[in-house]
């Protein structure tokens, strides 16, 4: 009788059990330890050693307190801090609100720590300049093109206005200065100094022209401090008479202590109310004074004989178009 063969499938189960066998059995061979030679172990401890002596940077020193300043921010208080202990004796306990009712703040404060030399709030009042200027950029640039030209058209009769009301200020105070001039001469039968209109009391002149009277006279006086700064030095001081009276005073040419005077109107509220008023309204209280006590026409660039003005169009620049 042949032998019999064996059938591969009949021994199915003998096999997986080998298998299983097999990975039951399986090992894992132990890495192999790469070997250091003495150069590569030299080099190795040198590195290291460097690593160790090395000194850090500032930008490294400031990055390591600040992770540990925000570590130690971050942590809250165990149960063995002294404040801690007193706080939980008063009734707190962790997680809660402080106060009565129980709406304080629950977490602590944040501390910010100031790198610059700026002082407290500079930061946020620059932050809020910058903020209101892009604010007014961006409004500048949502505006159309019929707002902006009425924009620049209203600035430039602003300062058109503002032109026209300085010449007739200036009109009205070589009028009144000559009026003045002409009743002082008749009344005292003598010339009158050229120097007076100089040296009346601001206090005294006419509010419509009074502002720039005042602002000339401070100029005067800042051009003198710097004069006298400049010829500053050893001199012989000058004799003052206290009989002297203002007139002495404008004859000798003593006029140190007028000036002096003459500007102490720093608190004047009658002119601050006048410039307080619109260009517009000043402008035309000023015209208004020169017709009806000069009889002159601003717009006509004339001087009337008598007051009924005759040939003059109107009052208004608009008639005299």
């Amino acid at each position: 009788m042949a032998p019999k063969k064996n059938n591969p499938t009949s021994g199915g189960g003998g096999n997986q059990e080998d298998a299983e066998d097999d990975y039951m059995n399986m090992t894992f061979a132990e890495p192999e330890t790469k070997i250091e030679t003495s150069v590569q172990k030299a080099a190795r401890r040198k590195k290291e050693g460097e690593l160790r002596g090395r000194v850090k940077s500032k930008q490294e020193r400031e990055e390591e307190e600040t992770r540990v300043r925000d570590a130690a921010l971050s942590k809250s208080l165990d149960s063995s801090n002294k404040g801690f202990k007193m706080l939980s004796k008063l009734g707190y306990k962790p997680g809660t609100a402080l106060g009565k009712t129980g709406s304080g703040v629950a977490e602590p404060i944040t501390v910010t720590i100031k790198d610059d030399k700026g002082g407290i709030g500079r930061d946020s009042e620059r932050k809020r300049k910058l903020e209101h200027a892009v604010e007014s950029a961006s409004k500048r640039a949502r505006e159309t093109a019929e707002e902006y030209r009425d924009r620049v058209r209203a600035e430039h009769e602003e300062k058109r206005r503002q032109g026209q009301l300085f010449g007739a200020q200036k009109i009205a105070e070589k009028f009144d200065v000559q009026a003045d001039e002409e009743d002082d001469a008749e009344g005292k039968g003598e010339t009158i100094n050229p120097n007076l209109s100089k040296l009346r009391l601001l206090s005294a002149t006419n509010v419509l022209w009074r502002g720039i009277a005042r602002e000339r006279l401070l100029k005067e006086r800042e051009r003198r401090m710097r004069h006298d700064l400049l010829q500053s030095g050893p001199r012989l001081g000058t004799f003052e008479d206290p009989d002297e009276n203002e007139d002495d005073k404008l004859a000798l040419g003593n006029r140190d202590t007028l000036a002096e005077e003459e500007l102490e109107v720093d608190d004047d509220e009658e002119l601050a109310e006048f410039e307080s008023l619109p260009v517009e309204d000043r402008l035309l209280k000023v015209v208004e004074y020169l017709r009806g006590t000069h009889h002159y026409c601003f717009w006509c660039k004339f001087e009337y004989p008598d007051k009924e003005m005759e040939g003059c169009p109107g009052p208004n620049e608009d008639d005299h178009d």
